[in-house]
């Protein structure tokens, strides 16, 4: 489905399944909380790998994406994240710098990186 930062988020059935439920918690009389959900699940697509473990990504996808070439994939945890090359240098330069502020302001307590 479409991520945030325009890169598109890809999901195991079981972690969908968890994030589709907070969605369905989220009060529809919230403008924001409709909208949130109409815009990521209406990027969702359901995909199997092929037999040499691919997926299709659909144009609509691609063209959020603005996955024109090269690409980069990483792992966040529950998901992964597909981003253009482009995309992923922008955000990994403007965010870099600032990762040990952000570090600090997440973890209140210490934790091991």
């Amino acid at each position: 489905t479409r991520g945030i930062e325009n890169c598109l988020f890809v999901y195991s059935m079981e972690s969908w399944n968890r994030i589709t439920d907070k969605l369905n918690s989220l009060p529809f009389t919230k403008k924001d909380a409709r909208n949130f959900v109409r815009f990521f699940m209406s990027g969702a697509t359901n995909v199997e790998l092929d037999k040499q473990g691919r997926v299709n990504v659909t144009a609509p996808l691609v063209q959020y994406a603005n996955l024109v070439k090269d690409c980069v994939v990483i792992g966040t945890g529950d998901r992964l994240e597909i981003w253009s090359q482009e995309s992923w240098d922008d955000f990994f330069n403007s965010t870099k710098d600032s990762m040990s502020d952000i570090a600090e302001n997440l973890f209140q307590e210490s934790v091991d990186l």
